[in-house]
């Protein structure tokens, strides 16, 4: 898939989320990526061939303070080849998106996984 189309898809996702994640959005880059660096993900996870979709960096917004506001904005990166590579059919991969924006939006909201399985995303 072209990365304007899957940007497309992030878009939409974008759109579709609840309105306490929308909210969250200002100061916040979201980027799409080819993929992780192997280094990151075996720095994260421990092994290199661990499959990342997405990843948040920087200070999530329960830890900001008034410093923080020269610093640069948090990120999260969606990695487009992974994704397309585990969810070649479309309407599967645009879930898979969705999905993962809303879980790396989550730990930039400072919730736990408990809080995102109550908004209907695992």
């Amino acid at each position: 898939m072209r990365r304007r189309a899957f940007e497309k898809l992030v878009e939409r996702a974008l759109q579709r989320l609840p309105e306490e994640f929308r909210q969250a959005l200002d100061n916040l880059a979201i980027v799409v990526e080819d993929w992780p660096d192997p280094e990151l993900v075996e720095e994260i996870t421990g092994d290199p061939e661990e499959v990342l979709y997405g990843l948040f960096t920087g200070t999530p917004l329960p830890e900001r303070r008034l410093e923080d506001s020269g610093d640069l904005p948090p990120v999260i990166a969606l990695y487009q080849g992974p994704l397309e590579e585990d969810f070649p059919e479309r309407a599967e991969l645009a879930q898979e998106v969705e999905t993962t924006l809303v879980h790396e939006l989550a730990h930039f909201m400072g919730f736990d996984e408990d809080a995102v399985r109550e908004y209907g995303y695992e």
